[in-house]
């Protein structure tokens, strides 16, 4: 829990057999973590072992694509506060502080891979992918003026509940370009967002897309061009702006929470309470 909000993490996994235990349990250990989602999208043999008894609940999903797991998972929880990752040992659990710190401030926060003092040894993160997706936030960044973007593909990322709910009918990619997707359809509502710098390490086992690099490139490529569409209105919908979007209920008490002000609520209980009526006089013994 984070000051009395529900905090779910969200892991799809295809081939991440031989990490998903560590990282699952790693997320756990923050204390933080409420919930593990472990969306099975037609994983290696032995996965569903490693998962059993982490504490994770795994369901599944046979539509094949990396936007077909994250959507299953984001339909699956009803948590207030949601965080996207990757059981790959790439992300840490200790990061998971800082998104949460950051979610009191905006309703979205990305995470950046591209920042080197948090990149460590052995992780895949060499000149061509750092620059590529530096090179493609930035052009995002200077199209659209949004706030500081350096990073296009990194997967470690947090919604509050409400951001994810005014987006989703907008997100329709069900595969590795699902991400990028993801961060337009948040520029294009007008949610606001910062990105922080989080820890990468490097992966257990082989990635299926990063790892090949025709594959790294031909996915830089559909990112851009994914871009350029938001950009010049090759994906126009209909869209509510998160400034225009109803007013979401709450009580005294979620007001009081929000603001960590508890001399709120205590006036607002003493405004109503009911002042005694006196007695009569013919009643008086």
């Amino acid at each position: 829990m984070w000051r009395g909000q529900k905090i779910a993490v969200i892991f799809p996994t295809y081939n991440e057999k031989d990490s998903i235990r560590a990282a699952t349990l790693d997320y756990f250990k923050t204390g933080l973590v409420d919930e593990v989602i472990v969306v099975n999208n037609n994983a290696a043999p032995g996965t569903s072992e490693q998962v059993a008894g982490t504490g994770a609940t795994e369901i599944f999903e046979t539509k094949q694509g990396y936007g077909h797991a994250l959507l299953c998972g984001i339909d699956s929880t009803d948590a207030d506060l949601i965080i996207l990752s990757e059981p790959d040992g790439t992300f840490s659990g200790h990061d998971v502080t800082k998104l949460l710190a950051y979610s009191e401030d905006v309703p979205v926060v990305f995470g950046t891979r591209t920042s080197r003092e948090f990149i460590w040894d052995g992780a895949n993160m060499g000149r061509f992918l750092r620059w590529g997706n530096w090179a493609v936030a930035k052009m995002t960044e200077i199209l659209f003026n949004t706030t500081i973007l350096t990073d296009m593909g990194c997967t470690h990322r947090l919604f509050r509940r409400e951001a994810l709910k005014l987006i989703r009918p907008h997100l329709t990619i069900g595969g590795s370009h699902f991400g990028p997707q993801l961060l337009m359809e948040v520029v294009a509502h007008g949610i606001p967002f910062v990105e922080i710098p989080v820890n990468y390490r490097q992966r257990i086992g082989m990635s299926s897309v990063t790892g090949d690099t025709w594959k790294a490139f031909k996915l830089g490529m559909r990112m851009i061009h994914l871009v350029l569409e938001y950009r010049f209105g090759l994906i126009e919908r209909e869209r509510v702006h998160w400034n225009d979007r109803p007013p979401m209920p709450h009580s005294p008490l979620d007001a009081c929470e929000s603001n960590n002000d508890l001399v709120l609520l205590a006036k607002s209980l003493q405004e109503r309470q009911v002042e005694p009526k006196p007695i009569p006089e013919s009643s008086k013994s």
